[in-house]
């Protein structure tokens, strides 16, 4: 009988497990051996921590370091993969760094100084100034610092952060030229995003207040991620008011609903324009509260009463309570009336927004119900006590301002600087003098001059004149 055939070999197609032994030896005695990434490391976090030991300014130094620890292709600029090693070797030595700060006790921006000389030589601040002077000679890649600058607020508490914040604001000249920012913008604004995030809306309202005064000062004013160039609502605003009636109101209810419901249109008034049934139903709304507001003027003693006039120099943002027991008081309440008032305008002010398309804008039944709203929203602010008039043009001058902002996102945001004019060769000596004439003008001085050059011709056709004159 035959021997069974042994089992066809496996198919090309396949994956193959090769053991080590099976496999065939790769390395040569000729090939070099691999330089170990960590040793490079190491070498560079040596030399810098030599460095920051140093008492002298950065730039006394800070390029030798450089050259020391990279020994770089060029002299004075490293190329892309030197840039690489240097910043991860930075990244981790600033890591060990504010990891010694904790254990020590101190603030990440006082690791490191002197307290019985009094000397401030913060180790942190003093590698951050260097790293700072390379990227502005241009040395090492721009946005090295700014990278630096992100993984210390990622690694500090909110108290630390604080302290790194000033020091970013304290530089803030140096990072905000163009050769930097350029490189490091989009990280720092994600740097002051990350940290915004995490603080309390609370609790560190001066601190937000200082980031996003900063970010207001380093991006100028035309940089287009900070603008909400597609004009998305906050449709999470969401106010919330009863909706059934409750025992013991002094006010009718229904007209509380209608009032509060406003608000909802007002959250996302594209929502409300697009939809007819529901732009019906906000002008029916509208038309109730403007004409309670009407039928319930105030008077002159209900103005001073809210002390107004007081609280023109108070700075802060009023978010009205919905419930139904305080209807009452609310609408004896000039500024609550003059808050519902002013979104109702900036309603209006959004339906006419510049730039709108035929399918976007408002009907032609719409605009018309828009101008007559308008018109007795302006007249009730007139009304409202104290200052109703100066109050009306000030938010007037605040929409026209608007409109001219949205126009400008709308042409796609260009800068407002404009460059200087470059003189012709032609004009680059004084400026040109205006010709003077003896009497008055060209035509009058050639006259002028032509009598004086030819005064027996000239008297003839004078006398010519006069005679032509007098037959007549």
């Amino acid at each position: 009988m035959a021997e069974p055939s042994p089992p066809p070999p496996p198919s090309n197609s396949g994956l193959r497990i090769l053991l080590a032994k099976d496999r065939a030896p790769t390395s040569s005695p000729s090939a070099p051996a691999a330089v170990s990434s960590h040793a490079d490391r190491d070498r560079i976090i040596g030399v810098f921590r030599t460095a920051l030991s140093r008492n002298e300014a950065p730039e006394a130094f800070a390029l030798q370091a450089v050259q020391e620890a990279i020994k770089p292709q060029k002299q004075t600029v490293l190329v892309l993969e030197e840039n690489q090693t240097l910043e991860n070797a930075l990244r981790r030595l600033l890591q060990e760094l504010v990891s010694s700060a904790v254990q020590s006790g101190k603030g990440i921006m006082q690791y490191g100084n002197s307290l019985d000389s009094g000397e401030s030589n913060c180790l942190i601040t003093r590698l951050l100034d260097i790293m700072l002077y390379l990227c502005e000679r241009g040395h090492v890649e721009g946005g090295m610092v700014f990278q630096l600058l992100e993984d210390l607020t990622d690694m500090s508490t909110i108290k630390d952060c604080k302290d790194v914040f000033g020091y970013i604001e304290s530089k803030q000249d140096v990072l905000g030229k163009q050769e930097l920012f350029g490189r490091g913008k989009l990280v720092m604004l994600r740097t002051c995003n990350q940290l915004l995030r995490r603080l309390s809306k609370s609790n560190d309202v001066v601190f937000c207040g200082r980031i996003i005064m900063f970010l207001a000062h380093f991006f100028p004013l035309s940089e287009r991620s900070a603008l909400n160039i597609k004009g998305v609502f906050n449709t999470s605003n969401e106010t919330k008011y009863e909706k059934d009636a409750t025992d013991g109101i002094s006010v009718d209810f229904n007209f509380y609903q209608t009032l509060w419901s406003l608000q909802e249109h007002f959250r996302n008034p594209a929502l409300t324009t697009t939809n007819p049934t529901k732009w019906q139903k906000f002008a029916s709304n509208l038309t109730v509260v403007l004409s309670t507001f009407e039928a319930q003027p105030l008077s002159d003693a209900d103005g001073k009463h809210n002390n107004l006039e007081q609280e023109e120099d108070a700075a802060f943002n009023i978010k009205y309570l919905t419930s139904s027991k305080l209807m009452g008081l609310e609408l004896k309440d000039a500024s609550f009336r003059r808050h519902i008032l002013v979104q109702c305008l900036i309603f209006f002010d959004y339906l006419k927004a510049p730039g709108k398309s035929d399918k976007e804008g408002p009907s032609e039944s719409m605009k018309e119900e828009i101008k007559s709203c308008e018109e007795r929203v302006k007249n009730l602010l007139e009304m409202i006590p104290p200052k109703g008039k100066e109050f009306l043009q000030s938010i007037e001058h605040i929409l026209e301002r608007e409109k001219n902002w949205v126009w400008w996102k709308r042409d796609g945001c260009p800068a407002f600087e404009k460059q200087p004019f470059e003189k012709k060769s032609g004009q680059a000596g004084a400026r040109k003098r205006k010709p003077r004439w003896r009497l008055g003008n060209k035509e009058l001085a050639q006259l002028w001059k032509w009598a004086e050059l030819n005064p027996v011709r000239f008297k003839l056709q004078l006398y010519i004149i006069i005679l032509f004159d007098w037959v007549l």
